[in-house]
Order: structure tokens, then sequence, then C-alpha cells
């Protein structure tokens, strides 16, 4: 931080100097009513994904709050449905989760009883991932409350046509990019 040569100068004592930038710079901040204008960061293609994939994952936790699933928890349980016998390594790598990340969340999964970790009968070092009878119903309970409330309010903000051509946009930027 610079200090101006006149406020060198200045009889007031440093904590007073200081005392009045906070009060000014408070000043500036409670007065203000006006949004911060976003310039060309509103045309950062990165950060409108960015604020807009926060507002859907704070949709869908509200959704998801009676059940208690995060995105990426709702994604492990539903790649783990769609694929039964395959390790964790695989459903880690296919949603680009970190492994300490995923072995924290399927110790969260399984403490909660909705799935578990079999030994692998071909490769002892690997564990195969299986729903549990518990894991199944909250996924179904999932999958209806994801379509009632959160997929549905995307659709009706969106339309069926945008809806569409945003999948195929985001999928070319996710698989080309």
């Amino acid at each position: 931080m610079t200090v101006s040569k006149t406020a060198e100068k200045s009889s007031e004592k440093p904590s007073d100097a200081a005392k009045g930038r906070k009060d000014a710079a408070e000043g500036q901040v409670q007065g203000s009513t006006e949004a911060l204008q976003l310039g060309e960061l509103s045309e950062q293609l990165g950060y409108v994904l960015k604020r807009a994939q926060l507002k859907v994952f704070e949709n869908f936790l509200r959704c998801m709050a009676s059940l208690q699933l995060t995105p990426a928890q709702f994604s492990v349980l539903l790649l783990v449905e769609k694929n039964p016998g395959r390790n964790q390594t695989e459903i880690a790598s296919t949603l680009g989760i970190l492994r300490p990340n995923f072995v924290a969340m399927l110790d969260n999964l399984e403490s909660r009883d909705l799935c578990a970790r079999i030994r692998s009968t071909n490769d002892r070092r690997s564990h195969i991932l299986v729903l549990t009878d518990k894991g199944k119903a909250v996924l179904t309970r999932a999958k209806k409350l994801v379509a009632t409330k959160h997929e549905s309010r995307l659709n009706e903000l969106l339309g069926q046509a945008n809806r569409e051509a945003l999948l195929e946009m985001l999928s070319k930027i996710a698989n080309e990019f």
C-alpha cells in the first residue's frame, strides 16, 4: 500500500489515518446499491459456465435436501447402478474425481449404507462397487426428485430445443476442448 506525501505530512496519527481510510471504504461499500459492472468478464465463457454451474448445483442441493445427496454422490450412485461390477477407479475416472476425494466420498456413502465395496475376484487389489438395497431405494427417490423438481425447472427455463442444444454444446466442450 502506498501513502501519498500529503498524508505522510499530515498531523494525523497513523491509526487515525487508517481509521479514516477504513471508514471511507466502508461508506463506499455500504452506500453503493449498484451491482458491480462485470465488463468483459460477462463475456468470458468460463466465468458464465461457472456461475451457471453454481446456480444449478444450489438448486440440486435444495431439491436433494431430504436425501442429503450432493451432485457428485448422485452421479456415483447412477454410474454404479448402470455399470454393475465396475471398479472404483473406473467410476472415479469417468467422473473426473481425484482418488483421495473419491475414497472419502465412498466412505461417506458406505457409512450411510448406500453402496458397498467388494473385493474383485479378478484383481484382489481393486474393489467393485455395488448399490445396497437402501442405496437402490434412495437412488429411485433421488431420480424422481431430480426429474420432477430439478430437471423440470431447467426444462421450464430453457425449453426443450434449447436444452438439447445446450447439452450438445456442453458435451462438445467436454469431449473436444
